[in-house]
């Protein structure tokens, strides 16, 4: 079992959403916090919603353009080493394959694949020495199936459930655990700032988002699968429910994506 209790935890992408729902949760169950995000003043707001703003360092962070390793030698600063790393941050898209500009799948890939990917291996070096760690890797229901102009954002979320499970199977033995967490509609603002085909802000708030889980619900549902040492989760019955078609009823499962409304 993990207990965040004392634990050293740096969460990316917590400014907002699934990230500052996890980050207050963290809190109050005492952890110490290393919280990044673009927007510092958001991540102030964040930390003041903590049980312990004394515990919460922030560490403003451009994802795109960063050096992994200076950024995890900054975060070891505040509070030692880092125990847990949530890889939370990431862009969504909306956009035909036809229409969408290289340069988007290259952003897509920079922020949701390359960042996690580079603050991982930054931080493995004392993971390692200490033979103690868990990378938390906030995926979605898409890294497991393909869904219409998502292309980019599908291909980079099946990248990072390669990666990480090969991580997982090569590191066990040094005592680094490896979650990957895959939800599905959470009521956040991730069709908002979805990128589109010309790498304009979507702007738009989807159906599925507005009806979606809440943050909280989702963060609760994130915490207890850490706790459970899970290696992986699928968060949503409905979504759930499209993993097992797709699994078990392929031929289906490609019938009902193909006439699903591509918002």
């Amino acid at each position: 079992m993990t207990q965040f209790a004392s634990k050293v935890i740096w969460i990316t992408g917590a400014s907002s959403g699934i990230g500052e729902a996890l980050a207050i949760q963290a809190s109050r169950l005492g952890a110490k916090l290393v919280l990044s995000a673009r927007r510092e003043a958001e991540l102030e707001r964040v930390r003041a919603a903590c049980a312990d703003p004394q515990k919460v360092a922030l560490l403003p962070l451009d994802l795109t353009d960063f050096d992994a390793s200076n950024a995890a030698a900054a975060a070891a600063k505040f509070f030692g080493p880092i125990d847990m790393l949530v890889n939370n941050a990431g862009i969504s898209q909306r956009g035909f394959l036809k229409d969408t500009e290289m340069a988007v799948y290259r952003r897509i890939m920079e922020l949701d694949f390359f960042a996690t990917v580079a603050l991982t291996k930054a931080l493995l070096p004392s993971m390692l020495a200490r033979r103690a760690g868990h990378l938390v890797v906030i995926s979605s229901v898409v890294g497991k199936f393909g869904a219409p102009r998502r292309t980019g954002y599908c291909a980079a979320k099946h990248a990072l459930h390669g990666f990480y499970d090969a991580a997982r199977a090569e590191l066990w033995r040094d005592g680094i655990k490896v979650t990957l967490i895959c939800p599905g509609y959470i009521k956040t603002q991730v069709s908002v700032n979805a990128i589109t085909a010309d790498g304009g802000q979507y702007g738009q708030m989807d159906k599925g988002q507005t009806g979606g889980m809440s943050a909280e619900k989702c963060a609760a549902a994130i915490v207890r699968a850490i706790e459970a040492d899970r290696e992986e989760v699928l968060i949503g019955l409905r979504e759930a429910m499209f993993v097992k078609i797709k699994q078990y009823a392929p031929r289906l499962f490609s019938a009902l994506i193909k006439r699903a409304k591509a918002t």
